[in-house]
This record gives structure tokens, sequence and C-alpha cells, in this order.
């Protein structure tokens, strides 16, 4: 796991984030170890858009009926998770190509005080540029908050 600065049980607003896998008990576990009770968390989980055709957004490209479900289903587990845990919850699924901009902006308008997400291991810089599970540590170097994450095992 990532390590920040932030004193434990303290915060009122924490981000909850997915760049679209699972999310795991560990990072329910993490939200539960920084917020305070009855503290606000707010899941966001990001369908892929996948690109762009001749500079104009292609349906073909855009996120399935089926993948948009199935990160509903990840914000849906999550939220009722975090209310068996006495925590307000509310979250919502986004379509979006860039999904580390979206999801410091999510914080940003939600005035979370910190963000924590499930993770793969760092990978070299220049391979994982251009991997999608390495979102989490884009995340990680974009955010102007603290960025928890937390890794996940086999």
């Amino acid at each position: 796991m990532e390590e920040t600065a932030a004193a434990p049980g303290s915060l009122e607003r924490v981000l909850l984030a997915t760049e679209g896998r699972a999310i795991p008990d560990g990072a329910i576990d993490r939200i539960l170890e920084l917020a305070s009770p009855g503290a606000e968390v707010y899941v966001i989980s990001i369908a892929r858009v996948h690109g762009v055709a001749f500079g104009l957004p292609n349906p073909g490209l855009m996120p399935t009926r089926a993948e948009l479900e199935e990160q509903r289903e990840i914000v849906r587990s999550a939220v009722r998770r975090l209310k068996g845990r006495g925590l307000r919850a509310a979250g919502r699924v986004v379509g979006t190509r860039k999904a580390a901009a979206r999801i410091c902006e999510e914080a940003k308008v939600t005035e979370s005080e910190a963000i924590v997400m499930a993770a793969d291991p760092d990978r070299n810089r220049l391979v994982a540029d251009m991997m999608w599970s390495q979102e989490p540590q884009r995340v990680r170097r974009r955010a102007r908050i603290p960025v928890h994450l937390v890794l996940e095992t086999d």
C-alpha cells in the first residue's frame, strides 16, 4: 500500500475510485482506516472510451451496455459495502479516455480529502505509460491530495 500523511480516522470526504477493475475489500478497509465515523465516501468507476476516429467520437469506441452495466455493479457493490460499515456513500460511472484527469477532477468537485484506489504493482515508467492498469499510478502523480494505492494480492 502507498502510505501518505493523513491521520487515521480523521477524513470527512474520501473518493474511492477505480479505472474499471473490481474494488477489493482491501480498498474498503483502507477507507475505514482513513475516514471518520459517518464520513462521506464518493465512489467513481471509469468506463473506458477507447478513442476517437478522425477527431470525432465514434460509437464503436464507446463502452458497450454490458461494460457500463459491469461498472454500475462495481459501484453499487462498493456503495452497499460502505453503507453496511456505517459510512455515507454514493457513486456513479463516468465514461472517458483520460481516467487519471477525470478522477482528479471528481476529487476536486467532491472536495475529497484523499483518493483510494486498488492498484497493480508499479511498472517501469516507459512501459507503464502505455498500460491502462497503471492508471492508479498516474492518478498518484497528478493528484494534489493524498492518494492511497491498495496493492492487489493474488
